[in-house]
């Protein structure tokens, strides 16, 4: 079912192999493929425990001060919730539901 595939790295420009056991243990969780390679995944973990991750120490994700690479992208999504237009910090796959902010908070009240 699965192969071994060689996906480029986000950060570094690398390639890396994404193995027929990692891609199992994502599907398992419902994970996107990783973007990094596995040098660039540590490096973003120490600085993420180092105070420089998401954020800028804001508190949460976004922001253009202190993050990865500037910037947060974000994309265009329908609410499962309302159906209304949103936008989210990652990118939908349609396995799982996407919520704008309002319904997503509703939903965490449970």
């Amino acid at each position: 079912m699965f192969q071994a595939q060689t996906l480029p790295c986000s950060d570094c420009g690398g390639e890396f192999v994404f193995t027929v056991e990692e891609q199992e243990f994502f599907n398992e969780k419902g994970f996107n493929p990783p973007r990094r390679c596995k040098p660039c995944r540590e490096a973003a973990k120490a600085a993420k425990r180092s105070g420089g991750g998401f954020g800028g120490g804001r508190g949460g994700f976004g922001g253009g001060r202190g993050g990865f690479g500037g910037e947060r992208e974000f994309f265009d999504a329908v609410c499962s919730g309302c159906g209304a237009n949103t936008q989210v910090p990652f990118r939908p796959d349609g396995r799982k539901p996407v919520y704008c902010k309002p319904c997503f908070q509703s939903q965490r009240a449970y």
